[in-house]
């Protein structure tokens, strides 16, 4: 059985606290210079003592670097040398099951015990995109517990498949199931896995999933017990006011989803309300809600971060930080880590 052991990672408030990077690309650079940067901070990361430190699968997006999910794993990994590295998550219907089996037993296998496999059912991309990457939509959402039964097979002692991973087989790779909603709640609950809940953008049916997955848990051969991580935005800087500078480009960002404008990360503005609507803003402020998306001083951090914890009971923390400038990326972190105790 996969145990967590954070010998290595201070905590918060008795929790380990992680980070999802989502490799911005930001205004005026290209992915190569994302991907020194995402370096840069797991390399502070890992010294800061966070925990694991996660990339996303996505893709047709300008703005976010991190489409080959799996090699940049490779890459941060290689540069850092103990923190638990992972995908938060692979968006498995993209995907042949044995591709990412194969994938990450040999990063597995390349970084013994560092290793996390998030999944996520969830294109992370349109319809042409996704029609792209599988040339067919017959396996779509709907099929993703089927998927994960092959993954688990795959990677088990002794396949059912006669199909075999190699590296994979055998190899002892946390599967953690991530939702936006109810569905993947359920079914981390019943195949008794690991379960984060991204309620840095989808805040509405956080209460609801953890709720789901604790009374309906299943022990399994891997998690004897309930294990749930929350996805949280923080924009920390040294004052508030400089913290809701910082936080106007992750507001950006959303607006131009909503508005279905590709973009890459924009820098800071001064005042939102030159940019956005009313009824702009209010639907934006519906995806950002102040209870998962934090932005303050450190005072201002610590509260509502505890805030959250207590609120949910949660076991684990997931930050995501989209910040223009690099060092104030850091920064924000660094604030963030020196809140661990």
């Amino acid at each position: 059985m996969y145990k967590h052991t954070h010998d290595k990672a201070r905590k918060f408030n008795h929790i380990p606290l992680s980070i999802l990077d989502l490799a911005p690309i930001v205004e005026g650079s290209t992915a190569s210079d994302s991907f020194k940067e995402s370096v840069e901070l797991a390399q502070h990361a890992e010294k800061w003592g966070y925990n694991r430190y996660w990339l996303a699968e996505h893709h047709n997006m300008p703005g976010i670097a991190s489409s080959a999910t799996s090699v940049l794993i490779g890459h941060i990994a290689g540069n850092t040398n103990y923190m638990r590295v992972g995908s938060g998550g692979v968006m498995l219907p993209n995907h042949a099951t044995i591709v990412i089996a194969e994938q990450f037993g040999t990063l597995e296998s390349l970084y013994p015990g560092r290793i996390d496999l998030g999944l996520g059912r969830a294109p992370g991309t349109d319809q042409a995109t996704a029609y792209a990457l599988r040339r067919t939509l017959h396996m779509g959402p709907e099929d993703f517990p089927m998927q994960v039964n092959e993954l688990q097979d795959y990677f088990s002692d002794d396949p059912v498949s006669r199909v075999r991973a190699i590296p994979g087989q055998g190899l002892d790779i946390p599967i953690w199931l991530l939702g936006s909603s109810d569905f993947s709640a359920r079914l981390a609950a019943e195949k008794g896995t690991y379960f984060s809940f991204a309620s840095h953008f989808a805040p509405a049916y956080l209460l609801q999933a953890l709720k789901l997955y604790r009374d309906n848990f299943k022990p399994s051969d891997k998690l004897d017990k309930p294990y749930a991580m929350i996805g949280v935005n923080v924009i920390a800087a040294d004052t508030d006011e400089q913290a809701n500078y910082l936080a106007s480009s992750h507001q950006m960002q959303f607006l131009n989803i909503r508005k279905g404008i590709q973009s890459k990360l924009q820098a800071p503005v001064k005042n939102m309300d030159e940019i956005w609507t009313p009824m702009e803003k209010a639907a934006v402020e519906e995806s950002l809600d102040p209870n998962t998306t934090i932005v303050g001083g450190p005072d201002t951090v610590k509260q509502k971060l505890e805030k959250i914890q207590e609120a949910t009971e949660a076991d684990e923390i997931i930050i995501s930080s989209q910040i223009y400038h690099l060092e104030d990326r850091l920064r924000s972190y660094e604030i963030v880590s020196e809140l661990m105790k």
